[in-house]
């Protein structure tokens, strides 16, 4: 058993008809069952079937009224166990069908071949099917060949259709049944006309490709058409974690929904686990929601359209029938909106604005709503008879906001908050009542002031950041995040202490305190055994490092640059006990910092892992000798190195090379004198001073 799946019109029932005409002579008896979804779907349908599977196999001349399914399954056993026959089960969609023609191996005789075609891989796992093929889209040369001999009965397009034909294969996705459909329907037809036609299909698809596709579609339980609906006019291309817990909230039971979505080739999840969607696809669930009210758009489930958006919110014909919006306007532009639109939306489930101004400021907001993006949100506080108890997502940016209000305390189920640019913020107040929050973004809030003591302890929180929150002196005093992994404040101009922080937080993996004036790092900092990256970039008060910093051990990249009173490791350390166990460090920058000791990266315990080590600026006088011992090493930065007067070898990997900017007087002799390692064959580009060639 072989089974072919993929979407609707990809090709699945073309490619089995070619191979059962190439093979099917070679078989004791064959036969081909077409539409099996659709005949199946009738009274007596799988009856049906049944019979004309013996009929083709046993010869026209064997008749034999079935009855019912039951009978059919001994029928076939019986009279087809000894047989070696090539069967094609095109256009399967229930377990049922499969177990009526072909429930198991021993039905047929030794060497026979059963090749079923799905839109539904699950049915193909279910029934044990020995392998699997999901059909490939056509690429662009087989595309175009293709839609040319649909279009001009010739392999390539008339010249000065070249562009046109371009745009038409990259809006049929490489989809075969698109490209034969469009092909036909523009075949004989002026310049003009397809391009009309194709600003046409991109508002209204094909009725023929609609029909096709949608059959997938009208096979799903209610719940997965949500979610394919919502997917489609959403949150394509969105992170899958963040839209389950959206779903999720929407009592939409999302794990088992978007499986069998995937199953059914609906949607995919791409390497960087977010949602995927032929173009096709979700063009199909748009015009399934535009079909809900084909003339006023206010009565459908859904928005995306910005015409139609406009038209609804400064017209003020919103119902309770929408359930989303998104707003991405062609160009900036400003909506006109009355105090009154949103009064009728009391459904509304997903509010996204990404780039609309507004006049003026709702006075309510539905209770249902789970996704609030509002950027540049025009007033002062959200309306007073907003609960926000079902909230999961919740983004002002760069708006009016001067206060966040006692609101947030019935903010109960929200996981993300952004209030990042919002100038007039100054406080953020109580957020114990909001137990599940794991991102609160509110960097460039040039006067925020206060942060509650209650952010320590929220102990869902994942990322935590106060970027360039210039105004900013303290964060709470104890910081026990529990899953915490990233915590930036970058750019608080005014904190300058931090030694009595209490970390507690072993998931940290990103904490930057860059360009800010503290002056020393908590003890506790040594709890965070899991950081990868640590960035005290721009800190010049900075003074000395906590010993347990250089021992950590999963930290890839230290960042140091331009602590100019940090000595990178005190003189107090003696002996053995000054090297620096940093077993995964791949990025090292001491840019501008002080280096007293030549051999300080020989203290690197580790330092086969090191890949790009920045050293401008510093006043280091030599390299290591044993530098061929950084065997990963790729870059090395070493411009404006002024009390650089050797580099005795260069690292086998080395790929680049900078010391412009070094003011030894023969530069060139220092270079001349190089020793490459062993091995070294790669090209080296080299950036010194009077020298800029490859070598």
């Amino acid at each position: 058993m072989v089974g072919l799946f993929r979407v609707g019109g990809i090709g699945k029932t073309t490619i089995t008809k070619a191979v059962y005409n190439m093979i099917s002579s070679k078989f004791e008896g064959s036969c081909f069952l077409k539409n099996i979804r659709k005949t199946s779907k009738s009274e007596y349908g799988l009856v049906q079937l049944q019979e004309t599977l013996l009929s083709n196999i046993l010869g026209a001349s064997w008749v034999c009224n079935i009855g019912h399914v039951d009978r059919g399954i001994n029928v076939i056993k019986n009279r087809l166990r000894s047989k070696r026959v090539l069967l094609i089960l095109d256009d399967v969609d229930e377990w049922g069908q499969l177990n009526a023609l072909a429930g198991n191996r021993d039905w047929f005789g030794l060497g026979s071949r059963i090749i079923i075609t799905t839109r539904d891989q699950n049915l193909l796992s279910n029934h044990e099917v020995y392998t699997t093929y999901e059909v490939e889209r056509l690429s662009h040369c087989e595309a175009l060949k293709l839609f040319s001999l649909c279009a001009f009965k010739r392999e390539k397009p008339l010249d000065h259709y070249t562009e046109l034909t371009r745009r038409i294969i990259c809006y049929a996705g490489g989809l075969p049944l698109a490209l034969e459909v469009l092909g036909l329907d523009l075949r004989s037809r002026g310049i003009h006309e397809w391009e009309s036609a194709l600003d046409e299909y991109k508002r209204i698809p094909h009725e023929k490709i609609q029909k096709i596709l949608r059959m997938s579609y009208d096979g799903l339980r209610e719940s997965e058409k949500n979610i394919f609906l919502d997917i489609a006019c959403f949150f394509k291309g969105e992170n899958i974690d963040y839209v389950v817990k959206i779903l999720d909230s929407c009592d939409l039971c999302p794990n088992i929904g978007i499986k069998n979505l995937m199953d059914k080739c609906l949607i995919t999840i791409d390497d960087s686990n977010k949602f995927g969607m032929h173009d096709l696809l979700q063009d199909m669930g748009r015009e399934i929601v535009r079909e809900e009210s084909p003339r006023e758009p206010g009565e459908r489930s859904r928005l995306w359209f910005h015409e139609d958006i406009r038209h609804v919110l400064e017209e003020n014909t919103g119902t309770n029938q929408i359930e989303g919006i998104l707003i991405d306007l062609p160009k900036e532009d400003l909506i006109c909106l009355s105090s009154e639109a949103f009064m009728k939306m009391k459904n509304l489930r997903y509010f996204i604005n990404r780039n609309a101004r507004f006049s003026g400021a709702p006075n309510y907001l539905s209770n249902e709503l789970r996704v609030f993006n509002w950027m540049e949100y025009p007033s002062q506080s959200l309306p007073y008879n907003f609960h926000g108890k079902k909230l999961v997502d919740l983004r002002i940016s760069d708006s009016l906001l001067t206060e966040l209000g006692v609101g947030l305390q019935n903010f109960q189920n929200l996981t993300r908050m952004d209030f990042s640019y919002c100038e007039f913020l100054t406080k953020i107040p109580n957020l114990s009542r909001t137990p599940n929050l794991e991102w609160l973004d509110v960097a460039d809030c040039h006067n925020l002031v206060e942060v509650d003591a209650s952010v320590g302890s929220l102990n869902k929180l994942e990322h935590l950041s106060f970027i360039r929150c210039t105004k900013l002196t303290s964060l709470p005093r104890s910081l026990k995040f529990r899953h915490l992994k990233c915590l930036c404040a970058e750019g608080c101009l005014r904190l300058q202490t931090f030694h009595e922080l209490e970390f507690e937080m072993e998931c940290l993996r990103k904490l930057s305190f860059a360009n800010t004036d503290i002056k020393e790092l908590p003890l506790s900092i040594e709890h965070l055994t899991g950081i990868e990256e640590l960035d005290l970039r721009g800190c010049k008060n900075l003074l000395r490092l906590p010993t347990g910093v250089l021992r950590f051990r999963h930290l890839k990249t230290l960042v140091l640059s331009g602590c100019s009173k940090l000595i990178f490791i005190p003189n107090i350390f003696k002996g053995d006990c000054c090297s620096i166990d940093l077993p995964e460090l791949e990025n090292l920058d001491l840019q501008n910092c002080h280096l007293p000791d030549p051999d300080i990266l020989m203290r690197l315990n580790r330092y086969f892992t090191l890949q790009h080590l920045h050293l401008s600026g510093s006043d280091i006088i030599r390299l290591p000798k044993s530098m061929n011992k950084f065997v990963e090493l790729r870059t090395l930065e070493l411009t404006n190195c002024k009390n650089l007067q050797e580099i005795p070898a260069l690292p086998p990997k080395i790929q680049r090379l900078h010391a412009t900017g070094c003011m030894t007087e023969s530069f060139s002799d220092v270079i001349k004198n190089v020793k490459p390692c062993v091995g070294l064959t790669r090209k080296v580009k080299l950036s010194i001073p009077n020298i800029n060639h490859e070598t």
